[in-house]
């Protein structure tokens, strides 16, 4: 008998104990049983003052299994005991690890040698979020587990498609060698370093891009800036064909905007220098300031038909309309591109640009501003750097892209593919995991037969990049947000790595069902966390601050109830070890 109780307080016990306490090394954290008939109770231990116990109730055994959540309160009848350690991991852990069913993640620093594991299904079948400060073993822990994952001993989770997003490059040294260890499994990695000829260059086809995809790249601002990127996609399925075609539409889009500016009553002068503008800066070769009107007995130019005369009027204005209009095309149609043909950035900037003139923007300052900040970021993509990542020369098709990225080098398949997006600006590798991201969860909806190749992405840092941002304003939905509603029922999960969780959206975390939770520092994070995490106790919150590298407390559907974890050091160990300044600083002094 470890004591009697002697009050009920809400969820907490208040039993006197009658065992000496110098016998023990600690009683905190332990756990007790508290059974009266048919009824048992289980507590953790929390605090002891004064010879008295304060115990927080956790959950009962029932059928000689522990249910978490407790219903009824002890009686002051019931013996109190501690459980033994032999039947602890029915409550901390697993009652036993099935190859296929379980999976270790670390030991208990509680009860020296017990183990602690996990339902593989009710871990990685939900969203998770593992969160620490820097140093306290987030990026260790990923790496451990996965591991773990991937070294059982008698099955091999080959199926398995793990992408990670890596902020900083640390887990290539973890998993590069894991086909040593299991040749069976493989490791991809991707880099946006484009001067490592080692490694495969991220490389993502514009055509499996959408209206939204493209907003996200240019960073469009306002649900306004919408209809021109969708025309512009529109014109880029001409545009990038054959050049008849193309042609024909450059006409009949420059038309259209050259009558709309001879019809808009304007002074003719301003007239003639808008039209002077678009030819300057829009034209073909069969429709430009140069070409030629004909007339019976004389031919002169189009820019000649634009002369203003001497009672102020353009004199050639009925003879320059009836010209224009025979560029008119109502026959030519303008879809969405389906991703079934290729296009490049200049293709699709050049369909920008006609965009502009085709909706008529030019007549309105404010449109045209809207639209020309896009226009801008789309120039400066073409010809930035950052425009390799989407130089793709041979055509390709969503499915075959997606099995190529999960395929490796040596034609098997890949486990874990790592996209190193470490050489790029956070804005840019925002936009690189929410592209991925998003194409994985659309190829994941269509499939016939829902969730049957589950896609993990952990993302890494991840406060940088699943923010509240303004993609709910401008595009209706965040693409974490909807991959944290709905991606389960297709498979798609979400692994979110953070040392500050206080700037995660508040949809995504909520939606987060297991946690790992390292030493949280600032108060800020400690203060979201116990607001936005589900079932987090004052008494886990209270650990937060203290807990050693390496140890974590586990909760969600995953854990029965709340435990801390210490967990091995992964072997080998991610590139995530602090900088060695007293051996970079100090040499030995030379010896006379």
């Amino acid at each position: 008998m470890l004591g009697t109780i002697i009050g009920i307080e809400e969820n907490v016990v208040f039993i006197k104990i009658n065992i000496d306490l110098n016998k023990f090394d600690s009683l905190i954290n332990l756990h007790v049983i508290m059974e009266n008939n048919d009824k048992k109770i289980v507590g953790e231990i929390i605090d002891i003052k004064d010879g008295v116990a304060s115990v927080n109730l956790l959950g009962e055994m029932i059928d000689n299994k522990f249910v978490f959540g407790v219903i009824n309160k002890p009686s002051f009848a019931s013996t109190v005991k501690l459980i033994s350690k032999e039947k602890i991991p029915m409550i901390i852990s697993l009652d036993n690890f099935k190859e296929n069913e379980g999976l270790y993640i670390g030991n208990s620093p509680i009860y020296e040698g017990v183990p602690i594991g996990v339902n593989i299904n009710s871990f990685f079948s939900n969203h998770f979020a593992i969160f620490g400060s820097t140093g306290s073993g987030k990026s260790c822990s990923v790496a451990r587990i996965f591991q773990n994952l991937f070294e059982k001993q008698q099955s091999i989770a080959y199926r398995a498609s793990i992408f990670i997003f890596d902020a900083y490059g640390e887990y290539y040294n973890a998993f590069k060698d894991i086909n040593k260890k299991v040749p069976e499994l493989s490791f991809k990695t991707y880099t946006t370093n484009t001067n490592f000829s080692d490694t495969e260059i991220i490389k993502i086809p514009l055509w499996l891009l959408d209206t939204d995809d493209i907003a996200i790249l240019l960073g469009a601002e306002k649900t306004s800036q919408l209809p021109i990127i969708e025309k512009a996609l529109k014109l880029v399925t001409i545009f990038g064909r054959e050049e008849d075609i193309v042609i024909k539409h450059k006409n009949d889009i420059i038309a259209r905007a050259i009558l709309d500016i001879l019809s808009s009553g304007r002074p003719p002068a301003q007239i003639r220098d808008h039209i002077f503008s678009v030819l300057s800066y829009y034209n073909t070769k069969n429709l430009n300031l140069d070409t030629e009107i004909f007339q019976p007995g004389y031919t002169r130019s189009l820019k000649q038909c634009l002369l203003i005369d001497a009672t102020g009027k353009i004199r050639e204005m009925e003879l320059l309309t009836t010209f224009i209009e025979s560029f008119l095309d109502d026959n030519l149609e303008l879809n969405l591109p389906d991703g079934t043909f290729k296009y490049s950035l200049t293709d699709l900037k050049d369909a920008f640009d006609f965009a502009l003139i085709s909706e008529g923007i030019l007549k309105s300052d404010k449109v045209y501003d809207e639209a020309n900040i896009l226009k801008v970021r789309l120039h400066s993509l073409v010809n930035s750097s950052e425009g390799k990542y989407f130089d793709v020369s041979e055509y390709i098709s969503r499915d075959e892209y997606i099995r190529s990225l999960i395929t490796a080098p040596n034609g098997r398949k890949a486990q874990i593919i790592n996209f190193n997006i470490n050489y790029v600006d956070d804005r840019f590798a925002k936009t690189i995991t929410k592209i991925y991201s998003k194409l994985l969860f659309n190829y994941a909806k269509d499939m016939e037969r829902r969730a049957s190749i589950p896609f993990h992405i952990v993302l890494e840092e991840a406060h940088r990049y699943v923010q509240n941002d303004n993609d709910i304003n401008v595009l209706g939905y965040n693409i974490f947000d909807r991959i944290t509603k709905e991606g389960r029922k297709y498979g798609v999960i979400l692994g979110l790595i953070s040392q500050r969780p206080a700037e995660l959206s508040e949809t995504s975390l909520s939606q987060c069902n297991n946690f790992l939770i390292f030493r949280m520092l600032h108060p800020l994070d400690v203060e979201y966390i116990q607001k936005m995490v589900p079932n987090i106790t004052n008494e886990i919150v209270k650990r937060l601050r203290i807990l050693q590298p390496g140890t974590c407390i586990g909760f969600g559907n995953a854990f029965k109830v709340p435990v801390l974890i210490k967990l091995d050091m992964p072997d080998p160990a991610p590139s995530s070890s602090n900088c060695d300044v007293a051996g970079i600083w100090f040499v030995n002094k030379k010896q006379d």
